[in-house]
């Protein structure tokens, strides 16, 4: 298991690596996860060996969100004068992220329908 999160975070630095060199406005974990996307459909057997690290980790998502929600409240001060650009971005992305999933949804459940 401490194999495979190593792994994993290889391909967090990798990304931020890249991010850093090429200047992309792009978090740097994203891209990792871009680059271990493409690594597992290379290569399906890693899949097998990062798959239950991937899961416990999972299980674990709550304590992951701990540092974001102090960083929220450390820098409320910041943000309070922002108020409405805030509620703005937070109610835009939540609806863009609805419609790309909704859309992301039909085409693949289109596309299940046309193979069967």
């Amino acid at each position: 298991m401490l194999a495979t999160f190593a792994i994993l975070l290889i391909f967090q630095c990798l990304g931020e690596g890249l991010t850093f060199a090429l200047g992309l406005p792009i978090p740097g974990p994203v891209v990792g996860m871009l680059l271990l996307f493409v690594t597992l459909l290379i290569s399906p057997s890693m899949l097998e060996r990062i798959e239950a690290t991937g899961n416990e980790l999972l299980r674990h998502l709550s304590l992951l969100f701990v540092p974001a929600g102090v960083g929220i409240i450390v820098s409320a001060a910041t943000v309070r004068g922002h108020w409405l650009a805030v509620i703005v971005s937070v109610v835009v992305s939540t609806v863009l992220s609805l419609a790309i999933t909704a859309i992301a949804m039909q085409l693949l459940m289109s596309r299940q329908r046309d193979k069967q």
